[in-house]
């Protein structure tokens, strides 16, 4: 399976140790056709996410990299987090329009919207050690957090879904397969199991591998994620950043769906350093499917 671009890879503006620059001259030296500089959105730990200021100013040092750069596309992004269990992102709407590619994934240590988003993300998740209870507590409060974001935003892939946060995979890919937002194969975290990848794909979720490069050297490093692709039996068409999974194409409709409503750059630096919208279940789309919430506590931890 040949994989063409890296579509998560950090650098300075958030914790990660290169520039861009660096990174998309790694990307071309591996061969890869598109590289995505994804950096951490803002309630991140201080000293890891990116301040709003900065993906404005990322935004436009990756479009005039790519215009200098001869043989592969820049993709600007963000690496929102998910930071309430409604499914709220810390990048403003605004600024996400206005990028190439959109990551969202639920991380522990972040700074969640509210006081109630923290017991229930953080605390939850804290306790469930303590009893098998608590665990399926905080297994379903975790995938109803990453359910909602994909329902309620235009997310194009969740990352390494159940790094140190358990969810229900079966919830998850329903939800990402009905909404076409693709679930990522991790190549520097294991939690992305074959077996998870299996009973993902059962849902027709399709998947990206990435390397979620925090230095230059490790862009376009993806050998871990091929091999969990190869072993949980996916088809190259079944990876967009594959040689054939049709990621341009499948990337400029998404552009499309979430900039139908673009405001426009003037307004950027005027945003509140998190975005505070919300969307009523009536206007949730119509062709969200029925969930099954009641499986949850029974299905057993498959990544």
């Amino acid at each position: 399976m040949k994989i063409i671009a890296d579509l998560h890879t950090h650098t300075r503006y958030s914790h990660g140790k290169g520039t861009v620059l660096e990174n998309v001259t790694v990307s071309l030296a591996r061969g890869l056709e598109a590289v995505g500089i994804t950096d951490h959105g803002p309630r991140s730990a201080p000293w890891v996410g990116a301040s709003v200021g900065d993906l404005i100013q990322m935004r436009r040092e990756v479009t005039d990299v790519d215009r200098r750069a001869m043989g592969i596309r820049v993709l600007a992004g963000a690496e929102c987090n998910i930071i309430s269990a409604s499914g709220d992102l810390d990048v403003p709407s605004r600024v996400r329009n206005n990028l190439d590619i959109v990551l969202a994934g639920l991380h522990p240590g972040i700074l969640p919207a509210s006081g109630r988003d923290w017991l229930l993300l953080t605390g939850n998740n804290w306790v469930a050690k303590f009893s098998s209870n608590l665990q399926r507590k905080a297994r379903l409060i975790n995938t109803q957090a990453v359910v909602e974001a994909v329902w309620n935003n235009e997310i194009d892939v969740i990352t390494h879904p159940g790094y140190h946060l358990d969810i229900d995979t079966v919830e998850l890919a329903r939800a990402c397969a009905q909404r076409d937002t693709a679930l990522e194969i991790n190549a520097r975290h294991d939690e992305m199991t074959a077996a998870f990848c299996r009973a993902a794909a059962r849902q027709g979720v399709r998947f990206v591998i990435n390397s979620d490069a925090h230095k230059p050297s490790d862009v376009g490093n993806l050998s871990r994620g091929i091999a969990v692709a190869m072993a949980a039996g996916l088809e190259p068409e079944q990876v967009l950043n594959s040689e054939q999974g049709g990621l341009f194409e499948w990337l400029a409709q998404k552009q499309l769906r979430r900039r139908a409503e673009k405001r426009g750059w003037a307004d950027w630096s005027e945003q509140p350093p998190m975005d505070r919208e919300t969307t009523s279940p009536e206007r949730r789309s119509s062709e969200r499917g029925q969930s099954q919430w009641t499986d949850w506590s029974s299905q057993g931890k498959i990544h």
